[in-house]
């Protein structure tokens, strides 16, 4: 049972779109907390959080940095996550081990494209979170514009705790909403907007609002509180974090209206890995969130997702470059554990139990292929970047040995420059990649049904009937049995579900099968004949006659995109988004400048950001975010190369995986 933990712990994230001032604001949290002594810059390259060679050079977060600092007798563990769309699967892996989290959203640009993407998970995830509004002191800064845009396109549970004094140069900081009276009528309005807020969600609020008018603090403020718990309402702070203004406030509301966590440190040993590093002396470092249990120094502990068991050899709490051996790790808590050599990202740890879900945001549409320098470098490169694969499971490696490539998936250009820079100061080794080149899809033209009866060469024996339908778009993979038991065991029937996905891996044209259904119908089995492996030999082939009577159609990903123009470019720009075979919907005219939403396919648009920017002489923004697979026109082409022997080719496969030849 979760109880209440003995020392006060928040586990926070910090979330925003690119340069909306997430790392910034991190430094001054760690200097206004006491963390640091002297303040770094994100420009400089001197940012606590941003300790990677690349991410000093770009001024831009890659990874998600975990640190911590004390306010007010609390432990706030914070993690900084990159704020750049490539490098959304940090973002990802970190949600899943928080309990609350920071939004930040810049005062000039308001919200951008993956605030929106970013916030949808946290809802999904039911995280409380704090929305901060930052940049109050840079030209162009629009309070009320800000707010308006976080209350319409993402919740109209943001109410207002604090109402700016001043903005551009002339922001001072803040007045509070809650202990202060709004003593001018810009402060009142804020004060406003958050009564009626909670007065729209409470009856006897509203009918207590309509007859004085206004809500006092003591009726206000427990539903307030009650309506942040419940992921309702999410209080709104301003602040220019370059400045030191509005952080200390930031803080308080941290510690004030995010949740502790609960967990028995009693209980069984039940956590995630949510990051992993490498450590030049100690090796590999995981990044631990613990949900219940107790770990310490030298303990065993068994690894669920792998099966396997690992030994702690220090728990660390880790300050960015500074690290601390505490030999301990309690429910709620987050450090760092070293001493796992075999462990990856997404592994849990003990029990499943109190393990929260996850969201998937990352989806790599691209995929590119390594060249290396020399044959010398081959087999470091490959080590390397399995290596790297461990790290960030997104990556994808295959790697095709007979014809020495190397193939990775990113989520774009500034991902690939980003393993470029790693490759070289990591592993002093010298990488380029090939243009990128789009991550297709396919699924089955129609039904269809696949056999396979793998019987010989002797002693062998598995017969399998599948039926294959085309699925709804978004749908994957559904798999059932209808086959009976009597004539295929339960354990060779498990055996083919946990063969089909792999089977799919590879279509008629190389790349994943997706959006099907498939049946196993029936399924024979031989007392003396059979193996257990036979079915693993069987159901590739089985799969693969199945895909080759039904045909697959491509499938290429798409982008949802918004763009926003000035009105003189409006015509040059939809042409071109006809030309990239884009769909949009109306466009319309705001302050002089085109507003455009709708759909972009990836294959045509890949340049399009740089176009954009010649096109409209910088003046053009774009955002985009992934919106699915839909089937490609039927002048559409594309070939993979297949890894391994395909298994159409049914009497060499055979040969293949029994070895007798060499794939």
């Amino acid at each position: 049972m979760n109880q209440s933990l003995p020392v006060p712990i928040r586990n926070v994230g910090i979330f925003a779109h690119v340069d909306a001032g997430k790392t910034t604001t991190t430094e001054h949290i760690l200097y206004e907390s006491g963390r640091i002594r002297t303040l770094g810059s994100v420009d400089a390259g001197t940012a606590q959080t941003d300790w990677l060679d690349v991410e000093r050079e770009r001024g831009i977060s890659v990874h998600a940095a975990v640190t911590r600092f004390d306010w007010n007798g609390i432990q706030v563990n914070l993690i900084d996550t990159p704020g750049h769309v490539d490098f959304l699967a940090e973002v990802e892996r970190s949600m899943r081990v928080l309990d609350g989290a920071v939004v930040i959203v810049s005062a000039v640009e308001g919200v951008q494209a993956q605030t929106e993407v970013v916030w949808q998970a946290l809802r999904d995830l039911q995280i409380p979170a704090i929305f901060y509004i930052n940049k109050m002191d840079r030209v162009g800064a629009d309070p009320e514009r800000t707010l308006a845009h976080i209350r319409t396109l993402l919740s109209d549970g943001a109410v207002p705790v604090q109402a700016p004094a001043g903005r551009e140069e002339a922001f001072a900081g803040n007045v509070d909403l809650l202990t202060d009276l709004p003593a001018s009528p810009e402060a009142a309005s804020y004060r406003l907007i958050l009564e009626e807020a909670l007065a729209e969600r409470e009856e006897s609020l509203l009918e207590a609002f309509l007859e004085k008018g206004s809500l006092d603090n003591a009726d206000l403020l427990p539903k307030l509180e009650e309506g942040i718990r419940r992921c309702e309402l999410f209080p709104v702070l301003f602040g220019a974090s370059s400045r030191g203004l509005g952080v200390n406030a930031l803080m308080e509301a941290m510690v004030r209206w995010l949740p502790s966590p609960v967990g028995d440190p009693e209980a069984k040993v039940s956590g995630i890995v949510f990051r992993l590093e490498r450590d030049p002396e100690m090796g590999r470092v995981a990044f631990m969130r613990l949900y219940n249990g107790t770990l310490r120094n030298r303990d065993t502990v068994h690894n669920v997702s792998q099966g396997i068991d690992e030994k702690v050899t220090q728990i660390r709490k880790i300050d960015i470059r500074k690290s601390e051996d505490v030999g301990l790790l309690q429910a709620g808590d987050v450090a760092a554990v070293y001493g796992f050599g075999r462990t990856r990202i997404g592994d849990i740890l003990g029990s499943t139990d109190g393990i929260p879900g996850e969201r998937r945001l990352a989806v790599p549409l691209l995929t590119v292929q390594v060249r290396w320098q020399s044959e010398v470098d081959y087999p470091k490169v490959v080590a390397a970047f399995q290596e790297l694969a461990d790290e960030d499971p997104h990556l994808d490696v295959q790697w095709l040995q007979g014809e020495k490539e190397l193939h990775l998936k990113v989520m774009g250009p500034i991902q690939a420059e980003v393993l470029t820079a790693i490759m070289k100061s990591r592993y002093k080794l010298d990488v380029t990649f090939d243009p990128p080149s789009v991550i297709y899809k396919e699924t089955p033209s129609q039904s269809g049904e696949g056999y396979i009866a793998y019987t010989m060469p002797k002693p062998c024996w598995a017969i399998l009937r599948f039926r294959i339908e085309p699925g709804p778009r978004g749908i994957g993979l559904v798999y059932r049995s209808d086959a009976r038991p009597e004539r295929l065991l339960e354990r060779y029937q498990n055996e083919v579900e946990r063969r089909v996905p792999e089977a799919l891996q590879q279509g008629l044209s190389g790349w994943e099968v997706t959006d099907l259904r498939v049946t196993l119908l029936e399924g024979e089995h031989h007392v003396w004949h059979t193996h257990p492996l036979d079915f693993a030999v069987a159901t590739p082939m089985g799969i693969m006659n199945g895909l080759a009577n039904t045909g697959t159609k491509l499938l290429e990903p798409l982008l949802k995109f918004r763009l926003s123009v000035p009105e003189e470019f409006g015509g040059k720009v939809i042409n071109e988004i006809v030309v990239m075979r884009g769909e949009f919907d109306s466009p319309f005219i705001r302050s002089g400048r085109l507003e455009l939403e709708g759909i972009l396919p990836v294959a045509t648009s890949l340049d399009f950001p740089a176009r954009l920017g010649s096109m409209t002489k910088g003046r053009g923004t774009l955002a985009t975010s992934f919106a699915g697979y839909q089937e490609c026109p039927p002048d559409v082409r594309a070939e993979r190369k297949r890894q391994g022997v395909n298994p159409l080719d049914q009497s060499k496969y055979i040969l293949a995986v029994r070895n007798a030849i060499t794939q």
